[in-house]
């Protein structure tokens, strides 16, 4: 491809124009918080419903792709900070129709993610207040924090800070209570022993592809930290603390709170599925008001995937305009803030809402669909990139390699591998299957798009 294409941005200029209002401790908490999502609270239960206590082997081997994949996008992001992260390295690597699609493509998936989760978390209020219609309470919540979005980037900041508290708080609680119970130690309740482990694969291999798949979409939003990073006081800094983190994250939050679940509670009770399976096993121990509890950190981690997705959505979009790849409109800063960007992120998401009242038989499904395997095609555009860009960077500035990613090339081409194989599994699912075939097919499109537009932008 042509040099005159396929220019680069320095780090210094892309999104140099946003505030750079983050602090490092917001940055701890939002790369905290990102990684204790509402999936991982209550969407697990179906993933051990199918895998039994294999869910942990499942968790554990898609925790270790998840891992090399933060890895080669904080190798990335400490490299060339910028609020289009991958989009802008995509860009930088492949060409421009490369970050066109992994762009459009996640801002689609982050504006869809915002109403499904003011939904849920409008479930959770109605609980709570029977009979109250619920778009109201998601009108409420987007208007909140299309508010704290509109206001200034710190606000953001603030929110997840105290929302990543909380939620890491509950489920370090959760897992001590855990420990105490295992062990014997706490009050009222037997050692269990291993009991509840056998059998370890109760539906075979297939069962364990099941939880496999589940567990892969359970550890979307890690990816927030670095479009985040950009706008706080040291990205390279930020970055790489976060990334360099994300081991003892993973396996202290997933895998260690699975394995309690398991340990605890029989893999086949119906109420890890019908109540989740945290308030299955805070039940089973006798823990008074943990269904109450944990209604009150799912609803949270709801509110908190909300206000990040927001946030997200808006820099993406900002990112890809500053680069010529969008409407002008949502790169326009006021306050060092793309308010009209944060705008549409939330009346394109309570559009998604409304659908799901409009059209729930026939639209709202085929969204769902759309947006079932983004994150596994984003996570394939990090990994080419970063193939790409580390050779790159090596030669030409090697002093920007403040983190680098593991056993170069040979772990990269093994992450690349993992990635296939789950697209295989997908495509062997039924109820997987349509998914990957619906957001191959308009990551396809927006690709096509964005050639046309590059090979158009060439001519002139």
């Amino acid at each position: 491809m042509p040099s005159s294409i396929r220019t680069e941005t320095p780090p210094q200029t892309e999104g140099a124009s946003l505030a750079h209002g983050l602090k490092q401790r917001h940055l701890s908490m939002i790369a905290l918080g990102g990684v204790i999502g509402a999936g991982l609270f209550v969407g697990s239960g179906a993933g051990i419903a199918a895998a039994g206590p294999s869910i942990v082997i499942a968790y554990a081997l898609s925790g270790l792709l998840v891992m090399l994949v933060m890895r080669m996008l904080g190798e990335m992001s400490a490299a060339y900070p910028s609020s289009g992260s991958f989009s802008a390295h995509a860009e930088r690597a492949i060409g421009p129709w490369a970050g066109f699609a992994a762009g459009w493509s996640f801002w689609v998936l982050l504006c869809t993610a915002v109403g499904l989760e003011g939904i849920g978390a409008a479930k959770i209020v109605q609980g709570w207040v029977p009979g109250s219609p619920q778009w109201i309470w998601v009108a409420l919540f987007m208007l909140v924090f299309l508010g704290t979005n509109l206001a200034a980037v710190k606000n953001f900041g603030e929110f997840e800070f105290w929302f990543a508290a909380l939620k890491v708080g509950a489920i370090s609680l959760f897992l001590v209570l855990g420990v105490l119970a295992i062990t014997g130690v706490l009050p009222g309740t037997d050692a269990p022993g291993t009991s509840h482990l056998s059998p370890f694969l109760p539906h075979g291999g297939q069962g364990l592809v099941i939880g496999l798949l589940a567990s892969v979409f359970a550890y979307g939003g890690l990816e927030t930290v670095t479009i985040a990073a950009a706008e706080s006081e040291d990205p390279v800094r930020g970055v790489a603390r976060a990334v360099r983190t994300a081991m003892w994250r993973i396996a202290v939050f997933y895998i260690g709170s699975m394995a309690v679940v398991v340990t605890l509670v029989p893999w086949n009770s119906p109420e890890v599925v019908a109540r989740g399976p945290y308030v299955a096993t805070l039940d089973h121990l006798g823990i008074p008001g943990a269904a109450r509890l944990m209604d009150v950190v799912v609803f949270v981690a709801l509110l908190s995937a909300m206000n990040a997705n927001i946030y997200g959505s808006s820099r993406i979009a900002f990112s890809l305009v500053e680069r010529g790849q969008g409407p002008k409109a949502l790169a326009k800063l006021s306050g060092g803030v793309p308010r009209i960007g944060v705008l549409t992120s939330c009346v394109v998401g309570f559009f998604c809402v409304l659908l799901s009242y409009w059209r729930p038989d026939d639209v709202f499904p085929w969204l769902l669909n759309m947006i079932g395997a983004v994150i596994l095609v984003v996570w394939i555009f990090i990994a080419v990139s970063q193939l790409l860009l580390r050779r790159r960077i090596e030669r030409e500035a090697p002093q920007r390699l403040v983190v680098r990613m593991w056993a170069f090339p040979y772990l990269t081409w093994v992450a690349l591998a993992g990635m296939a194989a789950v697209f295989v599994l997908m495509a062997r699912q039924p109820d997987t299957r349509v998914q990957l075939y619906s957001s191959g097919a308009m990551t396809v499109v927006l690709a096509a798009v964005g050639y046309a537009w590059q090979r158009a932008r060439a001519r002139h």
